[in-house]
């Protein structure tokens, strides 16, 4: 969905971090970066600069600097401040998934599986076994890739056997002889 009153509708790509080139600072996240261009506004509504030129000099459009205005107005910088994210707490904190990453990275037949892939279910089973806590399989999705950072691997399908040299000479001189026919 494109917003057109977005930061990005005004020209301004996203840089992962605005930092100096070679400067040992960490790069800032999205949000960070959002927050710290409401931390800009907040100085220059300070400083009496107009809305439309606030919006030109952090690049958002003046909507979003009016709504920034009256959020600051009605409750100080302490109101735009980027807040916690909302809804339910993960069922397993930083201790217990640091537990996981440990058991996940024995290898699945460490934990008694017959290959040494794995799948959602066998991660499942791990957690529970580990901590105790039973998660869906959307869960532990997103327990491998937002919090350990692990991305989905699909095994190559080859066949041990398979010999290069061999298939090189049948496409060479069989196939030829088959396609022609009798």
């Amino acid at each position: 969905m494109w917003w057109s009153c977005g930061w990005e509708a005004v020209g301004v790509a996203y840089q992962a971090s605005p930092s100096v080139a070679g400067s040992s600072l960490p790069p800032l996240s999205r949000p960070q970066l959002a927050e710290a261009r409401r931390v800009r506004a907040v100085e220059l509504f300070k400083d009496g600069v107009s809305n439309a030129e606030i919006a030109r000099a952090v690049g958002v459009c003046a909507e979003s600097v009016r709504r920034w205005r009256r959020m600051w107005e009605q409750g100080g910088a302490s109101a735009l401040r980027r807040r916690a994210a909302t809804g339910r707490p993960p069922k397993l904190d930083d201790t217990p998934v640091e537990m996981v990453r440990a058991a996940l990275e024995q290898g699945s037949q460490a934990h008694g599986f017959e290959a040494d892939l794995w799948t959602l279910e066998r991660v499942g089973t791990v957690v529970t076994r580990t901590t105790g806590v039973v998660l869906s399989r959307a869960s532990v999705w997103r327990l491998l890739t937002g919090r350990l950072g692990w991305s989905l691997q699909r095994p190559e399908r080859r066949a041990v056997e398979r010999d290069e040299s061999e298939i090189a000479r049948w496409i060479a001189h069989e196939w030829p002889r088959i396609k022609k026919g009798p």
